[in-house]
């Protein structure tokens, strides 16, 4: 990759991070990228997001994936020199990583965007090794990681939590590297048999799989509390890869940068972004790029059944479910009812004001609600951010399914139908609109069967998967114990 310099760089001496709630210390990229909460139980954010001018775009317009990632990661990442990360960039995104195409598009294209139909679009981003998004940052943690853990000479215990596509990503990210082992816990019998299959069958020693007793959200309190025992963090080097993870949202930003110039043809046009969201990372690095400048109209946020994002964004009340009452859909990877990134976005909502932050989520880990209903910040959201939402259910992801196959001839997964039936009810007669495709129709095939009565294609090497042998262990969403587990097998 050719070195290269912005025409109009706005960069500030270093980027430094900051906390959502204000009481710890500013860090480096480098401090930050193995950890996941901040010291007061915040998460990571820029201290001022870096600025991309219209005479940036111009030059960003003709770059491949690679080039792009290093423009957007050293923005962010300046702390690691440049030739090392261009190297890290550069071993990430390549065709043979990214090569499970079933769709027929070019591989070394990364993130191909396909037309459904002129002003309509899905943005692959699921040709990776688990056929997934997650994929598309995951694989670049995984180098990051044994890049910093060679320097330092350090182990990590990676402790995260899955509802379904990001622990097999960062599994088969991480599997074999050196001085790093992965604890993955996941709802037990809440994934399809795909995704279990994928995370189950992996018989690396340094990859631990628990099915916890529960729902997602059980897993991701778990998360949580243990990263907020610092000692017991510090003592057993614990990371996590889940969506926390600022490293792994702005990995995401790229793809963002990168659909936008395959749908336009100039940087004055706009788009618009519909994704699939749970726990709103996603969506949340789309944000950040707006942030940055990309010219985006509208990010719409598409939720499944648990709706508690679309009830957000229609109402202002923010309300986290029980885990009594989240729902087990057919999108599973979406069935989480408290969404972790939330509270950057309402870190910039708010004006960074980390003792509102505070306040509100001190409501939300009590198990209580935040009202901006009558607040005018609510009014910011769409008017300031861009924000839209809307919702999907079974009958609805069906029924898109078999409208993508009858219409277009294009076969797509649950989650990426939820997205593409909001993104039919919410685009604009003059604005692109990008469907972000989160996963392959393989790791849904018995929605896939009810929908277009066929099984799904699959990747070679994929077809025999659910009946490998499985190894995992089955726990209570009980901290302590979970503790322990991981103290008995962190080495």
């Amino acid at each position: 990759m050719a070195d290269f310099t912005f025409p109009h760089d706005t960069r500030a001496s270093h980027m430094h991070y900051v906390s959502t709630r204000g009481q710890a210390p500013q860090k480096r990229f480098t401090d930050i990228l193995l950890g996941g909460l901040m010291e007061d139980g915040g998460l990571a954010m820029p201290a001022q997001y870096p600025a991309f001018s219209r005479a940036d775009l111009d030059a960003m317009r003709g770059m491949d994936y690679r080039q792009l990632a290093f423009a957007v990661l050293s923005r962010f990442a300046d702390d690691i020199p440049a030739d090392d990360l261009k190297a890290l960039i550069d071993r990430t995104y390549t065709p043979e990583v990214y090569c499970n195409t079933v769709s027929g598009s070019d591989a070394r294209d990364i993130t191909p965007l396909y037309t459904l139909e002129p002003g309509l679009h899905l943005l692959e981003l699921s040709n990776g090794p688990t056929l997934a998004f997650k994929d598309m940052a995951m694989q670049l943690l995984g180098n990051l990681f044994e890049y910093a853990l060679a320097r330092s000479g350090d182990s990590l215990n990676i402790f995260g939590a899955t509802s379904g596509d990001t622990g097999s990503s960062a599994e088969y990210a991480m599997r074999g590297k050196r001085g790093i082992r992965v604890f993955m816990l996941s709802p037990h019998g809440k994934m399809s048999r795909f995704q279990t299959a994928q995370m189950f069958s992996l018989q690396d020693p340094n990859i631990f799989n628990i099915a916890v007793r529960g729902v997602f959200d059980d897993c991701q309190d778990m998360v949580k509390a243990v990263s907020n025992d610092l000692e017991f963090k510090a003592k057993y080097r614990i990371g996590t890869v889940n969506s926390i993870n600022w490293a792994r949202v702005s990995a995401q930003v790229v793809y963002y940068f990168k659909g936008y110039f395959s749908a336009t043809k100039s940087n004055d046009e706009q788009v618009s972004f519909t994704v699939p969201s749970g726990n709103f990372g996603n969506v949340c690095a789309g944000h950040i790029a707006r942030m940055m400048g990309l010219p985006i109209r509208h990010l719409v946020v598409a939720t499944n059944e648990n709706d508690v994002l679309d009830e957000f964004f229609r109402s202002g009340v923010y309300r986290p479910r029980g885990t009594a009452e989240t729902l087990h859909t057919t999108s599973p990877s979406m069935d989480i009812s408290k969404a972790s990134n939330f509270e950057r976005f309402i870190y910039d909502l708010t004006g960074r004001d980390t003792a509102q932050v505070r306040a509100m989520w001190g409501e939300v880990d009590r198990g209580r609600p935040f009202d901006l209903s009558a607040s005018p910040l609510f009014g910011r959201v769409a008017s300031d951010y861009g924000f839209q939402s809307g919702s999907s259910n079974h009958a609805h992801r069906v029924s898109t399914m078999r409208l993508a196959n009858e219409r277009w001839g294009r076969a797509i997964d649950t989650h990426t139908a939820d997205g593409l039936k909001v993104a039919l009810e919410r685009r604009e007669a003059d604005v692109p609109m990008i469907v972000l495709e989160t996963a392959l129709p393989a790791k849904f095939s018995e929605t896939v069967v009810e929908a277009l009565g066929r099984e799904p294609v699959r990747p070679a090497g994929m077809e025999n998967l659910e009946s490998l042998p499985q190894r995992f262990e089955v726990m209570d969403a009980d901290v302590v114990a979970m503790k322990a587990f991981i103290a008995a097998n962190a080495g």
